[in-house]
């Protein structure tokens, strides 16, 4: 029987899409000076290593934001706010593999391993996998991008955002305090949040790289949300294509757009480089019918 491969990621190992940098601090190394580290490397999580540098643990900007919420000081150390013990994935693994195991985890990134001799030489996170996959769809002829009125395929059905995005929008006010914003993001495992007016305008948007300047910045979480939010909104039409969606975001080197209705254009939903990842499936549909593989029945 035939069966369809749905997804760009066949055949894919971790190691086409692993980042080779890691950044590393000690248990003992202070909250401050891994928001520091966080913010220097334009990344979302650390390695934890112990004093013969094995890895013990984890510091991501959610530890971070949950140590704002509990008024720790920033010169607590890692060891007292990581995630442990780390999780991993090999280089020689399927990618849909390790993209399964950051979802079942509901984690952002996976430490990589080399197999042969066990050390951590990378790390895969959703940014990395959707890189991957837009470089996979830039180069295909079939692309979007690619094509000229004269040379466009006929009856490629291009995936546009309201394909993968995703429709549960949640928001705060601007009278809202930042301690109100944790709480919401916290109990939604979000990334960043929506902030609005008296009549529901999207105003400005915050996100946890907002939270953790914050916290370096000892910002009271009795302060008002419009006293941290980024402005202006980056957002985009539920109808835009994925592949212009997907290149704003990582030209832009922003991890979401919040989704206007296209009739209304009041917002209606999140797209983020999480939801593009675990969409896999491209750009488009073109390449779908050439991945068809024959099983025995």
């Amino acid at each position: 029987m035939s069966q369809a491969t749905l997804n760009t990621l066949s055949g894919k190992i971790v190691a086409s899409a692993t980042r080779y940098t890691i950044n590393r601090l000690g248990k003992n190394s202070t909250i401050s000076s891994a928001i520091s580290t966080l913010i220097k490397y334009k990344i979302g999580g650390l390695i934890v290593v112990d004093e013969h540098q094995s890895p013990i643990g984890v510091v991501s900007k959610t530890n971070i934001v949950g140590a704002y919420y509990a008024s720790l000081p920033l010169d607590s150390p890692l060891e007292h706010i990581m995630t442990s013990p780390p999780l991993f994935c090999r280089l020689d693994e399927p990618l849909d593999d390790a993209l399964g195991k950051m979802k079942q985890h509901q984690i952002y990134r996976l430490f990589v391993k080399d197999p042969g001799n066990d050390s951590v030489v990378g790390a895969l996170a959703y940014p990395d996998i959707v890189a991957m996959l837009y470089e996979f769809c830039s180069r295909c002829p079939k692309s979007f991008f690619s094509q000229t009125a004269d040379s466009a395929p006929a009856g490629i059905e291009r995936s546009v955002v309201g394909d993968c995005m995703t429709r549960e929008l949640k928001s705060v006010t601007s009278d809202n305090l930042l301690h109100e914003v944790l709480e919401v993001l916290a109990e939604h495992h979000m990334g960043a949040i929506l902030v609005t007016d008296a009549a529901g305008n999207g105003v400005g948007v915050i996100s946890k790289t907002d939270l953790i300047l914050a916290y370096n910045h000892g910002v009271s979480l009795e302060t008002p949300a419009t006293d941290v939010m980024s402005m202006p909104i980056s957002d985009c039409s539920e109808d835009d294509m994925l592949e212009e969606a997907i290149r704003r975001m990582i030209f832009s080197d922003v991890h979401r757009l919040f989704v206007k209705d296209s009739r209304t254009g009041d917002y209606r939903g999140v797209f983020s480089l999480t939801d593009a990842a675990r969409n896999k499936s491209g750009s488009c549909h073109a390449c779908i019918t050439s991945r068809i593989e024959i099983t025995p029945h």
